[in-house]
């Protein structure tokens, strides 16, 4: 059978094949009953866009490669739907990647997007994601990045929360309860949100009768199981402390749950304090306490600025030339919100 092509459609609505053209790419340079001709005669005969075609005449796919590390955290969904909303808003298709935070399955996912010539590239980094290699992946080719909520240098364009304000909120909070004993359990060691989380923690604690038990900290998984996990660990220690503060609001669920276990009351025994404010912390027994950091703000904000970033590349000879401008780094400023599982706490006697 033949394919019906763009000019099947200009003939049998009787208009030319360009007007056809600025339809499809709805221009609003077309009278609205032109416009509405044209899309009833592609209803008729079958039309369907041939990307692949169109490909060859412009060097632009008109996708988005997004790699996130796992699916479970609603955080991440909330990012994801945002870009996806924004993308669509511009004609653009986005492929979604899960790396599992595991580095190698990344630079894997990367690889493949790179193949297939997408027009700019979103990554929320793996824990221990080595720049080199982002690098020299997107050496050979113009396409722009953007890292999301984490990165792994400032060479790059990032646009995520102000994390060490988000640490020095919890922290100040805390202190000001009249906490003594801190544990900071689950999550990655090494990623710059718990990095720079902990810094801003540590900068709100400075001069206080406070100290981090046990020092180090306890990684484990950022998911409800290694919030319970590590929350396990610290209590086979033998160490009650005044407070948890969680990697993020997933890994507290897990946290939750192992209080709860060992007979413990989160809230009134042990303070509970996390990030992100996802949905159903609100809900949870007690509400959770945490530092919003809004996915739907960022999700825009990074949106807009792959857009961006791929309209000032430069096409010649049928080729992109990456937007040489300098790096963009937008940090959107978090919010405290108070809940039960702080506001119930007293210090023991």
């Amino acid at each position: 059978m033949k394919r019906v092509t763009l000019s099947d459609v200009s003939q049998h609505a009787g208009v030319s094949r360009s007007t056809a053209s600025l339809v499809l790419n709805n221009s609003a340079s077309v009278a609205p009953e032109t416009s509405r001709r044209v899309r009833e005669s592609m209803k008729a005969l079958g039309y369907v866009y041939n990307r692949h075609a169109a490909m060859l005449r412009n060097p632009r796919s008109m996708t988005l490669g997004l790699v996130v590390t796992e699916v479970q955290n609603p955080y991440f969904a909330e990012l994801a739907m945002t870009l996806e909303d924004v993308a669509d808003g511009s004609d653009y298709a986005v492929f979604v990647g899960y790396s599992r935070d595991d580095p190698a399955r990344q630079r894997r996912l990367l690889g493949r997007f790179v193949e297939r010539s997408i027009d700019g590239l979103i990554l929320l980094p793996a824990s221990d994601t080595r720049a080199d290699e982002i690098d020299d992946l997107l050496a050979t080719s113009a396409m722009p990045l953007v890292l999301l909520a984490r990165h792994f240098d400032l060479s790059h364009d990032y646009v995520g929360a102000d994390n060490v304000e988000a640490g020095r909120l919890l922290g100040e909070h805390l202190r000001e309860m009249g906490v003594r004993t801190v544990a900071m359990v689950g999550g990655p060691q090494h990623t710059s949100a718990r990095r720079e989380r902990e810094e801003g923690f540590h900068a709100a604690i400075a001069g206080a009768e406070m100290s981090i038990v046990p020092p180090d900290g306890l990684f484990g998984e950022a998911t409800p199981g290694g919030g319970a996990e590590a929350t396990r660990r610290l209590l086979d220690r033998g160490t009650i402390p005044d407070a948890i503060v969680a990697y993020s609001d997933i890994v507290a669920v897990g946290v939750y749950a192992e209080l709860s276990r060992r007979g413990l009351e989160p809230g009134r025994d042990i303070a509970v304090g996390g990030f992100d404010d996802i949905a159903g912390s609100a809900h949870r027994t007690p509400p959770l306490t945490t530092v919003a950091t809004f996915p739907t703000e960022i999700g825009q904000k990074c949106g807009k600025l792959i857009l961006e970033r791929i309209r000032q590349s430069l096409i010649s000879r049928g080729r992109a030339v990456r937007d040489s401008r300098p790096h963009t780094h937008d940090l959107v400023t978090p919010a405290l919100r108070v809940r039960g599982s702080t506001a119930a706490w007293r210090p023991r006697r």
